[in-house]
């Protein structure tokens, strides 16, 4: 089959297509699954430029998020039968075998069913970041109806699933941008208030559309600077939670004092250590958001859609920043 390989790391040059054999099943509860589409993930070009989690885990193939058809089912999996849609959140982080690919091979377990109103692409653009955002505003955050949300970076991958799952439960969302067009865009997601950050101090806004009291739960998605910024904002017992490292300069004497819950999202977590009952979480938060999606209360935004070919295309936008949702690939 086809995949895209990372044999070094480096920059988008370092990804190559190449032939290699087809995964097999080697477990009786594994499914094997032919690629439609690859979600591209700011976490696949990080793994690229600094290396994959897994000792000796070169070579690689990247990419975690992914939506195909079933081809074939091991001799004890019974959730799925061949020709079922499905998408997932699996591998790509080194060892296990990624999406940038034909074919893979995975547990049925780690798989859902696609939602049946969107195509491959929209799909397979959309598990890491819905998880993440889930297990940040649910999972660490609690947010609940009537709440104040700020979302910064609202028309990026997680921030704009993020927005949309807010106001299932009834939050009120604030939310930063960086453009115009990217505050029309939020607002046709349901947020309340767009702040464009290169026009005004989103820290003074935030404050005076809060009366003084400050959001009760902050989601940076951007790092250390901005989640610095935000704790003065983040509401007293509030939640201020973060989806990167906030650096070794934090000065935690105001977080203290509003006695401010801190949380912390890598919805890699399971993958990375084994945990059976988080991975099971995790797939119950793609049925949830997949009834959603089918009803019409939540969309995925597609950036861009390119040949598996194409990979290191994708990584430079991504890297650029100048893109609005998601970047899929297609085998």
């Amino acid at each position: 089959m086809q995949a895209i390989v990372m044999r070094e790391t480096g920059g988008p040059e370092v990804l190559g297509l190449e032939l290699i054999s087809d995964p097999e099943i080697v477990t009786p509860t594994q499914i094997k699954v032919e690629i439609k589409a690859a979600g591209v993930n700011p976490i696949d070009t990080k793994l690229r430029s600094r290396g994959v989690f897994v000792p000796d885990g070169l070579p690689a193939v990247l990419g975690c998020d992914g939506a195909g058809i079933v081809v074939d089912i091991g001799s004890e999996a019974s959730a799925f039968r061949e020709g079922d849609e499905v998408w997932f959140c699996q591998g790509g982080l080194g060892g296990l075998q990624g999406n940038y690919a034909e074919y893979i091979v995975i547990e049925e377990s780690d798989c859902c069913r696609k939602p049946a109103s969107i195509d491959f692409a929209h799909a397979a653009a959309a598990p890491l970041v819905l998880i993440t955002a889930w297990e940040a505003l649910f999972g660490r955050a609690h947010l609940a109806e009537g709440q104040t949300l700020l979302v910064h970076a609202g028309a990026g991958g997680v921030g704009h699933v993020a927005i949309q799952l807010a106001k299932q439960v009834g939050a009120r969302v604030l939310t930063t941008v960086s453009s115009p067009k990217k505050a029309e865009f939020v607002r046709s997601l349901g947020a309340d208030t767009v702040i464009n950050y290169r026009e005004s101090d989103f820290a003074e806004e935030v404050m005076r559309l809060t009366d003084g009291a400050g959001a009760d739960v902050v989601l940076d998605t951007v790092g250390p600077e901005v989640f610095s910024a935000s704790i003065p904002v983040t509401a007293h017992y509030g939640d201020l939670v973060t989806l990167l490292d906030p650096g070794a300069d934090v000065d935690w004497k105001e977080a203290r004092t509003r006695n401010l819950r801190i949380g912390f999202t890598l919805m890699l977590t399971p993958m990375l250590r084994a945990l059976t009952q988080a991975r099971s979480d995790q797939v119950a938060i793609l049925s949830n958001c997949s009834e959603f999606i089918d009803s019409g209360s939540m969309k995925i935004s597609l950036s861009d859609s390119l040949p598996l070919a194409q990979a290191a295309v994708a990584h430079r936008m991504i890297e650029e920043g100048h893109t609005r949702g998601k970047i899929v690939l297609i085998p």
